[in-house]
């Protein structure tokens, strides 16, 4: 089978190459050229490409690299930003797979004759029949299925994921016993364009203009604090709402609009169901039915809670922190992944 690996730099991408190639495969590499900015935080440095070029090359592998720079701030870094202009939360990782790896690279791979495409993400894919199914990794500490949730058969039919069956450590290893310089590297952050240095205030101040906000109490409505940029927060956020009282406060919502933040209780931030975004929803392999229980997963790290699903939205079987508008939620059956929605 002809495979292109879509290598990172990182130490799971470079042992998908390495595996694929064991197992009598045709692989080449490729590597993604996505952000043109600064980057100190993994994924889209001028590092993380020489890193693969030399694993790569480590691994007799021939190797190239795509650039998808324009797509990626159609796709991925200016809805980032609007999201914030908006008070949403964005979830760029998601959107990345959904539009660049999953989609543009995708079509390039069948393009050039390639069977299949892999990459290092910490799932699994299975099925029989024709019919595909998505299920977490092995390793419960690093699972990455929820950032490929919004995938269907069309892509999962073409997905090889080798390291979905191994742990983390078990990785390291294999890399370490091949000698791949990866072996050792540390993973990177969700946010790859988003540099540690400034954060999110100093990557979107020249995108978006940034308001200061007033938070008010949610039972009272009473003014408790301030924070220097409303459309910085984040539903359910605790640090940094400026809280001049000392009583701790979570974000329970946020309108730009009025530039103000409303803060209350835990008990405030907790909700007993979330709503959808009319027509997010994406399926696996199809829908299912309203009033099936389901498990749900509201971030990448997240834990998955037990829920009800509901066509517009779902019904938690225990009132759960609420989901920031615009984050995406995960639905799954055990290990295997349902599909997913957006919050509304």
């Amino acid at each position: 089978m002809r495979v292109l690996v879509a290598m990172s730099g990182g130490v799971d991408s470079s042992m998908a190459a390495a595996l694929l190639r064991d197992a009598g495969h045709h692989v080449v590499g490729a590597t993604l050229k996505l952000w043109g900015g600064a980057s100190d935080s993994g994924c889209c440095s001028v590092a993380d490409v020489e890193d693969a070029r030399r694993v790569a090359q480590q691994l007799g592998l021939a190797h190239h690299v795509f650039n998808f720079t324009e797509d990626f701030e159609a796709r991925v870094v200016g809805p980032y930003a609007a999201a914030h202009a908006a008070g949403r939360t964005p979830n760029p990782c998601i959107e990345c797979n959904r539009h660049l790896k999953f989609d543009r690279l995708l079509d390039r791979a069948v393009r050039l004759g390639f069977d299949a495409v892999a990459t290092g993400h910490h799932a699994r894919v299975g099925g029989g029949a024709g019919r595909w199914e998505l299920r977490r990794g092995v390793d419960a500490a690093k699972d990455q299925s929820y950032v490929l949730a919004v995938l269907g058969q069309a892509q999962l039919s073409r997905l090889l994921l080798p390291v979905g069956e191994l742990t983390k450590a078990e990785v390291r290893a294999r890399a370490a016993a091949l000698g791949l310089r990866t072996a050792a590297k540390p993973d990177s952050q969700d946010v790859c364009f988003v540099a540690r240095t400034g954060g999110r205030r100093a990557f979107l101040a020249p995108r978006i203009p940034l308001h200061p906000g007033r938070v008010v109490d949610a039972a009272t409505g009473r003014p408790v604090g301030t924070v220097p940029a409303v459309e910085l927060v984040t539903v359910g956020q605790r640090r940094g709402l400026g809280a001049a009282d000392g009583v701790r406060r979570y974000a329970v919502s946020v309108d730009v609009a009025s530039a103000t933040v409303v803060a209350g209780t835990a008990a405030d931030a907790c909700a007993d169901r979330v709503a959808f975004e009319a027509a997010s929803l994406s399926w696996v392999d199809g829908p299912v039915a309203a009033g099936t229980e389901v498990l749900a997963q509201a971030s990448a790290h997240g834990r998955p809670a037990a829920a009800v699903y509901e066509s517009d939205g779902l019904r938690w079987a225990e009132p759960q922190r609420r989901v920031a508008p615009g984050q995406t939620v995960a639905l799954y059956d055990g290990d295997r992944v349902l599909g997913a929605a957006t919050a509304a």
